[in-house]
């Protein structure tokens, strides 16, 4: 396993669309095993295949209780709404304030090609709208309301 260079919003990379999965192979293993090191050590919540220069369907997200690997997800089912700080590893020390749904559910294949759901409230939530948007090459800049300032983020818990 390696710590892959996670690439900020200026490279043409985080803006492009990413293809399928079709291969669940020692390839796709060795990228995910290196995505899981590289969101460990970034101390981050959520991690996409383009964050780190592969144009492949594949997000992980910490659950908090595990890290799940999501290949070629679809978001199933969305509910509610919830507006809030939102932060990303490839727009390092910005935070904006972005709407999103308070309940989300995906369906995704595990690292051997079999079926899941998944489904999530609040951060997790956030977060599975937050990866899938990358892999559509949307930032979450694109989507935000307006950038937070140093005050706002000190007063959010």
């Amino acid at each position: 396993m390696g710590i892959r260079k996670i690439l900020t919003v200026d490279e043409p990379a985080l803006h492009k669309t990413c293809r399928p999965v079709e291969n669940f192979d020692k390839k796709l293993h060795s990228l995910l095993d290196d995505m899981r090191q590289t969101l460990i050590d970034s101390e981050g919540v959520g991690l996409a295949a383009p964050q780190v220069g592969i144009l492949r369907r594949v997000v992980l997200v910490d659950t908090g209780e595990e890290i799940l690997e999501l290949v070629n997800p679809t978001l199933l089912e969305t509910d509610g709404e919830q507006t809030g700080a939102e932060g990303c590893l490839s727009v390092p020390g910005k935070y904006g304030l972005v709407k999103r749904p308070y309940y989300a559910k995906v369906r995704a294949q595990d690292r051997n090609g079999q079926w899941y759901e998944y489904e999530g409230e609040e951060l997790i939530a956030r977060c599975f709208c937050h990866e899938l948007d990358h892999l559509d090459g949307i930032i979450y800049t694109e989507v935000m309301e307006r950038y937070l300032t140093e005050e706002e983020l000190m007063g959010e818990d």
